[in-house]
């Protein structure tokens, strides 16, 4: 359970970073079916705990886990106005992800960059 500024515990505040450097931890969230439509649905702009709820077909409960874990990981963030709890997405955990596998694809492309010169080289 993280702590934010204000020593609520169980959300991250938002001017902290989450573990996104944590890509187990963003590789896991997005192993469950119900998380990877979840953040779908968000990425299509904010939506309310029951508007996820309900077209999922799961309880609002449920719903409140799978946002627990993806804001852990910085997937997703919530913010409650009066009885309304609004989520939206967040892109530090895609960045994260994008930039890890940014890191691994380039050595190969750089690799087949060279295959590929070698092979169409001037005697070619």
């Amino acid at each position: 359970m993280t702590e934010n500024h204000e020593g609520e515990q169980g959300h991250i505040s938002k001017d902290r970073q989450p573990a996104t450097g944590n890509i187990e931890r963003l590789f896991h969230a997005l192993g469950d079916p119900t998380r990877r439509t979840i953040v779908e649905m968000l990425s299509e702009g904010p939506r309310s705990v029951s508007g996820l709820a309900t077209p999922l077909g799961i309880t609002l409960t449920a719903v409140a886990q799978h946002l627990q874990v993806l804001e852990e990981c910085g997937l997703a963030r919530t913010e409650k106005l009066g009885r309304v709890r609004t989520c939206s997405i967040d892109t530090r955990g895609l960045a994260a992800l994008e930039k890890w596998i940014i890191d691994r694809r380039s050595p190969w492309e750089k690799k087949l960059d060279r295959l590929g010169e070698f092979l169409t080289g001037p005697d070619k």
